[in-house]
């Protein structure tokens, strides 16, 4: 009887956890703008684009579009140092904002998909959980 409470535990985590990652790109979106005006708005600015030689910009950034894994690394954990924002050097800090893995891939989805920002696919919980910090 325990073993049959422990499997439909686990069967109803799973499920739990499969819903989570299948939240349509338009939720996960509008999720993320919530998150982004929260958290992010302050530095990066209502449009993306950052202050010059201190925040770096997310609008059309060419580092959010070829380092996808440190950028969701950065949210989910803080970034400190340099980094090269469309041709541009920033070596500043971004204190971790508490998110969890579902808000970091949420706000990873709005960023991505906005301000002349377009990627193919979808940032999931799963692949945010597999995203260690260094």
């Amino acid at each position: 009887m325990k073993v049959l409470l422990g499997l439909m535990g686990l069967l109803i985590l799973f499920e739990g956890t499969w819903l989570f990652q299948n939240k349509p790109l338009e939720q996960s979106m509008a999720d993320g703008e919530e998150i982004y005006q929260d958290f992010c708005l302050q530095c990066h600015l209502d449009n993306g684009k950052g202050v010059e030689n201190a925040f770096p910009p997310l609008a059309k950034s060419d580092y959010l579009q070829n380092n996808i894994e440190a950028s969701i690394r950065g949210i989910k954990y803080g970034l400190r140092g340099e980094i090269t924002v469309n041709g541009n050097t920033y070596n500043g800090v971004m204190v971790n904002q508490g998110l969890d893995e579902e808000e970091v891939a949420d706000v990873m989805n709005y960023i991505l998909n906005s301000w002349g920002n377009k990627v193919e696919n979808q940032i999931t919980v799963a692949q945010v959980l597999e995203v260690k910090k260094q």
